[in-house]
């Protein structure tokens, strides 16, 4: 199923199915893509960092044997990969928190999928790359999903305003795939795998990293799909262009 083009609802119609597609994306990690030790958690108030979900971990680090998801090692195949050289002020002089659940379990990884809310104003663009900023400064991964185009408060996209600390070479979206899949490892220095994508394109499956290294698949498309049908039928017409809102 395609990408829809969700810049013509109002933002209530997309929060609504970002908070669906959160949950869905939630319980396709529980289900068994996760490898044993490792749970997500939707819309988990912690410090500093609130992501749509996390990724927590009851023990340091699993044995190979000890079931549940596969662990990936090789390199994501996404379109695009990023790599830095180490900066020596990259966040060290930022206040940072330690980033506990409230039962004392880490958190290890995050995935923000982006509301228009996120993009309203200049504060919210600040808030929310200052949010991504802090994870990965504090060695939390990071899965960035931006389904709504660079607007006039964060013209380089969401992935670009954060990623330009690195660089005048870090990548904007295409202007031709204006949408932006990102996936941070936090690695000294931090790895971007993106994928760009445009309203019409299939979702890729997005890697998802929960130690250096090892990542899991989050299966975007099946969810979205999911997801999708549980959208009222007039406002799946006005998203796909068969009617407008005062029709």
């Amino acid at each position: 199923m395609p990408v829809h083009d969700w810049t013509r609802v109002p933002a209530g119609i997309f929060h609504d199915f970002h908070t669906r597609w959160c949950s869905d994306i939630t319980e396709a990690l529980n289900e068994g893509l996760l490898p044993k030790g490792f749970y997500a958690l939707t819309e988990q108030t912690i410090p500093v960092v609130r992501p749509d979900v996390i990724t927590l971990s009851s023990i340091p680090k699993p044995p190979d044997d000890a079931g549940g998801g596969t662990a990936t090692m090789s390199p994501p195949r996404t379109r695009m990969t990023l790599k830095t050289e180490p900066l020596s002020n990259y966040r060290r002089l930022r206040r940072t928190v330690a980033i506990r659940h409230v039962s004392g379990h880490r958190v290890v990884s995050l995935i923000e999928v982006v509301s228009p809310a996120n993009k309203d104003r200049k504060h919210s663009v600040d808030q929310i790359v200052g949010k991504i900023q802090d994870a990965v400064s504090q060695g939390i991964h990071v899965l960035l999903v931006d389904l709504l185009p660079p607007g006039k408060f964060d013209p380089l996209g969401l992935h670009g305003e954060f990623w330009q600390e690195f660089g005048p070479e870090s990548a904007s979206e295409p202007l031709d795939r204006p949408l932006c899949l990102a996936s941070y490892e936090a690695v000294e220095p931090p790895a971007a795998f993106l994928e760009p994508v445009s309203v019409g394109d299939t979702l890729p499956d997005m890697p998802l990293f929960y130690d250096d290294g090892l990542y899991v698949n989050v299966p975007l498309e099946a969810t979205y799909q999911r997801t999708w049908r549980g959208v009222p039928e007039f406002w799946r017409e006005v998203i796909e262009g068969q009617r407008t809102v005062e029709g």
